[in-house]
């Protein structure tokens, strides 16, 4: 059955206040870098990433809980994150630095680039997250 716009729209905000209640749970706040560039009106990067990751690839629940602690680790979801012993930058730590589809700053890319890197080499984020806890790194 396909969906209706204003469901949607309903779906849409049911994710992020969802991602903003998860972050709310975990403690987690929003880094003064991520205020500027969330394009969520009210919400953080955190919860943006969680709106992507219900929207884009269908992963809500336990999914974003592994996403939040998988990217709280990696950069804090800071856009302006970078790892002082390698190039990886920003809230999904891209090995490969900044380039034209990673830019500073730049959340909502940042969390695309992130989420299209999880799915075909993890196939979930709490895939990814276990990775990370057992290699130090995703």
């Amino acid at each position: 059955m396909a969906r209706r716009r204003g469901d949607n729209r309903k779906f849409a905000a049911t994710a992020i206040v969802a991602g903003v209640l998860l972050a709310a749970v975990h403690g987690h706040t929003t880094p003064p870098a991520a205020t500027a560039s969330a394009s969520v009106t009210g919400g953080s990067n955190e919860a943006l990433a969680n709106s992507m990751a219900a929207s884009g690839y269908g992963w809500t629940g336990g999914q974003t809980t592994c996403l939040d602690e998988l990217w709280t680790r990696e950069s804090g979801f800071d856009a302006y994150a970078a790892n002082p012993t390698s190039d990886a930058r920003g809230i999904a730590q891209n090995i490969n630095g900044w380039s034209a589809d990673y830019e500073p700053g730049n959340a909502r890319q940042q969390i695309s680039w992130g989420l299209s890197y999880i799915s075909p080499r993890y196939g979930t984020p709490c895939a990814a997250w276990s990775h990370e806890e057992a290699m130090s790194w995703y």
